[in-house]
């Protein structure tokens, strides 16, 4: 029976430790969520008592590993009582990997799994459940995009900066993963459908939402602008002193007369009970170009009736305060959405200036010259044109997205430096590791249809023991089975109550997640001969590896999607 809850429940790194740390704590978890006992020892926090490990040198000896500092603070002298370890090492079902075996060394508690029981569940089950989030979600996010929002222009790629280039990227990839996750997800602003811009976004993969040119807001802005002048935090007369925060540009601000119309930010943010905002907006007089940035916002959330939205400002550094300026005023005209702020640091090209056009046209140029030099003359035609492209917007999407969000990113753009097509660093080595697994399975579907070998059969059909190369457990434990929790964590992120406006998602981790996984799909693959002789006795090993990188090809598909990088089938 308990050999079915484990192929039922899809193994999970959180609820593996969750319930180790269970079973290590005995039945101090019942103590009323006091983290003292009798004996007032101070208990560390469950997620603390086990650690995952990932490193190959670790995973030679030990799985997981509770250091021997945590089991100091558990139990005198750190010495694991036997009752105590019998429930350790029996643990068994419920999203649980399988335990084989566990002693306390020197380093602390250490576990090693049964490696062919979960090679057999995740593999012979099926892995639909490790390639998608663990639980689907509810709700609606507007992804807004100011970057993109005309100042009064729609923005055009020669006037866009790198930062924002960096912005729209991120908030491509957010709409991707939210989606994923069960959101209903929309984009802000509409783009006329004309627009160099859109255009600009297309070649690189955006499929960012447009409208005819001719369609305007101006009822919209009407109605803003309305609620404005009879908000209650609307500021008349001599009260406005020397409070001023501009809320437009330096022109638009000499243009406008003195008895223009302004807004008492502060009042509004204490008022409200916001949390986190900038203590120094003060009063914030309304521009036409504020309006229309509200006009789109109230677009793009008036077809919403669900109760919950969450508007995500995806915004530079250089334009959070303009930002914050924007959401306070959408809230003082009635907007009550839940609205979070996500904040990108800036892009730095050390010895040069490059526009977000420009810097495409260096990279595009740079992966032609890179794949002519490598492939001759084949490289003409539109398939080489299409994989010039998305090779082209893999390398940009790695350059700007696989840093911490709030970090800055400093670019090489030195027109000699070149792209390199080798070396483990970025999308282009993401895409080319991708391509090495279709190439496989194109070959051992020729061999198929000559004869050689037989179709793959069934997991179940397999010994899983068969995957004894450790480069082979690494793929299993620190990518498949990892996967759905990676993709959990940016709605998360959404949910974290009284965070202030600002919100910290690891926009990152997709990224550097598919490098990690190239570097040791790529030192695996160059070390094991995958499709072997076809003789009858080396068939099981065969089909048992093709299982899993089969899987893992499934794996680069998914992660490519949240990016919106279409997999190339051959380099």
């Amino acid at each position: 029976m308990e050999e079915n809850i484990e192929e039922l429940s899809p193994l999970r790194i959180t609820s593996t430790v969750r319930a180790l740390s269970s079973a290590l704590r005995g039945k101090r978890e019942h103590v009323n969520g006091s983290s003292r006992g009798k004996s007032d020892r101070m208990f560390p926090e469950p997620e603390k008592l086990w650690f995952k490990e990932s490193s190959a040198k670790n995973l030679r000896n030990r799985d997981f590993l509770s250091p021997s500092t945590m089991l100091n603070t558990l139990y005198a002298d750190g010495q694991v009582p036997p009752a105590i370890m019998s429930r350790v090492l029996s643990l068994r079902g419920g999203g649980v990997l399988p335990v084989a075996g566990g002693e306390v060394m020197g380093e602390g508690l250490r576990l090693r799994v049964d490696r062919v029981a979960a090679f057999r569940a995740v593999l012979a089950g099926g892995t639909t459940e490790y390639l998608k989030p663990s639980s689907q979600r509810e709700g609606c996010v507007v992804l807004n995009c100011p970057a993109l929002h005309p100042k009064p222009n729609t923005p055009t790629p020669d006037t866009l900066s790198l930062g924002q280039l960096r912005t729209v990227l991120l908030t491509d990839h957010m709409g991707a993963l939210l989606r994923r996750q069960g959101f209903e997800v929309y984009f802000c602003p509409t783009l006329p459908e004309d627009s160099d811009v859109a255009a600009f976004l297309q070649a690189l993969g955006i499929d960012w939402p447009t409208a005819p040119a001719h369609c305007a807001n101006d009822e919209r802005e009407e109605k803003i602008q309305k609620a404005l002048e009879n908000s209650p935090y609307r500021e008349r007369g001599t009260e406005r002193g020397r409070r001023t925060s501009g809320g437009g540009g330096r022109k638009a601000a000499e243009e406008e007369n003195e008895g223009g119309l302004r807004i008492n930010l502060k009042r509004v943010f204490q008022e409200e009970g916001l949390l986190g905002y900038d203590p120094t907006l003060g009063t914030c007089k309304v521009h036409r170009d504020s309006v229309s940035h509200l006009a789109q916002l109230d677009l793009s959330t008036a077809d919403i009736t669900e109760t919950m939205v969450t508007v995500l400002h995806v915004t530079s550094c250089q334009d959070e305060f303009r930002q914050q300026q924007i959401a306070v005023l959408w809230r003082a005209s009635g907007a009550t959405h839940s609205q979070r702020h996500l904040v990108c640091g800036p892009v730095k090209t050390p010895g040069s200036h490059l526009t977000a056009a420009q810097y495409l046209q260096l990279r595009k140029g740079q992966m032609k010259e890179a794949s002519e030099m490598k492939y001759g003359d084949k490289v003409e035609g539109q398939t080489w044109d299409d994989i010039i492209k998305v090779m082209t917007s893999a390398t940009v999407r790695f350059e700007l997205l696989s840093t911490v969000h709030t970090s800055p990113v400093t670019l090489d753009v030195q027109r000699e430096g070149g792209v390199s097509t080798k070396g483990p660093r970025g999308g282009v080595f993401v895409m080319y590791n991708c391509a090495r697994l279709h190439t496989l399975f194109d070959s051992y579907e020729r061999g198929v249809e000559k004869g050689l070998y037989p179709e793959i059969p069934d997991g179940s059909q397999l010994d899983f023991s068969a995957l004894k190369e450790e480069g082979e457990w690494l793929l299993l434990f620190n990518y498949l089975i990892p996967f759905s929790e990676l993709l959990d964590q940016s709605g998360q992120s959404l949910d974290c109550e009284g965070g202030g406006a600002r919100v910290n998602i690891k926009t990152e981790q997709i990224c550097k997640f598919l490098v990690s996984l190239s570097k040791d799909f790529s030192s695996y693959y160059n070390r094991v001969h995958v499709l072997g002789e076809p003789l009858p006795h080396l068939f099981n090993q065969m089909f048992c590896r093709l299982h899993l990188l089969r899987a893992l090809r499934e794996l680069y598909h998914r992660a490519l999607e949240t990016l919106n990088l279409p997999p190339i089938r051959q380099l």
